[in-house]
This record gives C-alpha cells, structure tokens and sequence, in this order.
C-alpha cells in the first residue's frame, strides 16, 4: 500500500513536544476563515483540547467547499462555528500568498487522518471512523481501521461504521448510529460522508460526543483502505491532486471540476490579486 501520511507522524515522538499557544486570526479567503495553521499545529490544537476535556469539529475547505459556501449562509456559518478551519486546496494556499497573507501549509485531511491516528496511538486515545463507500464485498471501512491499527501499534479503534444511503434521514438508522458512538465513547471520529453531508453529520453528533473532536475527511476512509487511489506524492506537492482525482473518476466529478472548482480557483487568486493591489 502505498504511504499516505507525513513520515514525521509516524511515531507518537512527533507529538511529544508539541505545544499551543493563542490561535492566530483566521485568514479570510473566498467569504470564508482559515486557520494559519500547519498539519503539526493542528494536531497540537486538538490534542491540546482533548487533554483540557474539550471537544471540537475541523473542516478541511477546498476549492469545492469554497464555491459552495459562497452560495449557502446555512454552510458558512457551519464553516464559522467549527473549532478548526484547514486549508486542505492547494488553491487556497496559493491564493493567501497572493493576496500577502500567507497560509503556512496546504492541511489535507487525507494527510490529518495518519498523524491524528499517530498521535491518538501515542496517547492512549480512542478513534471510530464512520463513512466509506458503502460495499458489502469490500467493507472499506473496517479495513480502514485494520489498516491504522497495524501501521500504529497501540491505536484504539472502537468503532468501524459504514452506515447505508440516506441514514442520516431515516430515524431507526440515526438512533443506531447515535447508541454505536455513546457506547463506543471516542476521543477522535473521522467523517468521511462527502461536503456538506459529513459537515451536517458531525454537527449533529456533537450534541452526542461533546468532548469528542470530528475531522470531515472527504474520501479518506477509502483512500485508506485503497478502495480509492489518492494521487502520488508529487501531484500532492504540486497541486495538481484534482487532477488525478477527476481522471479516476471522470464520469462523477469531471463536470464538477471543469464547471466549478476551476473557475473558483481561478476566481479565489484573482480576488487575492485585487486586495493585494488595493493594499499597495
């Protein structure tokens, strides 16, 4: 299986001198708020919180999740409320550089997955993944867990779930997942449902988990389990991980690429351009 997380996260060494001090402004971009934060940083952020008995909630906004909110208030303010806000678009990295604010780090939340479960292993702490792709044959989801808990030994995975279509609006589903994440009590959940359903989901599942942090992770679940391919490394550095993705999946998500995500990025560097002149 080809190596997903950050070689630095790979032991919970990584983690032991991590320290946290005031979160700096959020960087606005595209009509939303990003934490300047690094993959580290981040990491430091939540288990700074979990260890003062505080919950949380990260988003990982792409170009995708920034076209959308410009268009849902109900979505900014989901956007707005969490505790964490990462720069997972190399876009938007690009576009704060322009503008003279920059963002430290591209924080993919396909990368946030292995150094928070490095991290959870060192701490004693307790993880559930909940998404995938739904497929009674290949099962991603519990691979998934198996997959983290080989590569960090000590990993307390307490729940593999992989709930069916439409669950989410179907009572008797919605209560067997809510008495699944009250029995299994994590520290850390990885929701990995699809923007703005994983979003919808988490805010929901705070009110069950309150000390719990929820990382919407996308595709991550799959990519894991290598039920789905993520890009090499180089189109990850590069920016070009849209790329790889859309020529995967073509039929599902090249119109979404060519007709959204590349015009808003377009869009976000050009926005970025014209503060920066005003600024001159």
């Amino acid at each position: 299986m080809e190596r997903l997380g950050p070689s630095r996260a790979d032991t919970g060494d990584a983690f032991a001198s991590l320290e946290t001090g005031a979160p700096s402004p959020r960087i606005r971009l595209g009509g939303i708020g990003i934490d300047p934060v690094t993959e580290l940083g981040a990491v430091a952020r939540v288990l700074d919180a979990l260890e003062s008995g505080r919950g949380g909630q990260i988003i990982t906004p792409n170009v995708d999740i920034v076209a959308a909110a410009r268009k849902s208030r109900e979505l900014r303010a989901i956007i707005a409320a969490s505790d964490l806000v990462v720069a997972d678009g190399a876009p938007l990295v690009w576009a704060s550089k322009v503008a003279g604010n920059p963002l430290p780090a591209r924080v993919a939340g396909s990368d946030l997955v292995w150094s928070l479960s490095a991290a959870a292993a060192s701490r004693g702490l307790r993880v559930a993944l909940l998404g995938g792709t739904p497929d009674g044959a290949a099962r991603p989801t519990e691979r998934a867990a198996e997959i983290l808990e080989s590569r960090y030994p000590g990993l307390k995975v307490v729940g593999a779930w992989c709930p069916p279509m439409g669950f989410d609006k179907d009572d008797s589903q919605w209560r067997a997942l809510v008495e699944r994440v009250e029995v299994a009590a994590p520290d850390l959940v990885y929701v990995g449902l699809g923007f703005p359903k994983q979003e919808h989901v988490m805010v929901r599942l705070r009110a069950v988990a309150p000390k719990a942090w929820f990382l919407g992770c996308g595709a991550s679940i799959d990519f894991i389990a290598g039920y789905r391919r993520r890009a090499p490394k180089w189109m990850q550095r590069t920016g070009t991980e849209w790329l790889f993705r859309m020529l995967s999946e073509p039929r599902r998500l090249a119109r979404r690429y060519l007709r959204d995500d590349v015009p808003e990025a377009v869009r976000l560097l050009a926005e970025a351009y014209r503060e920066r002149r005003s600024e001159a």
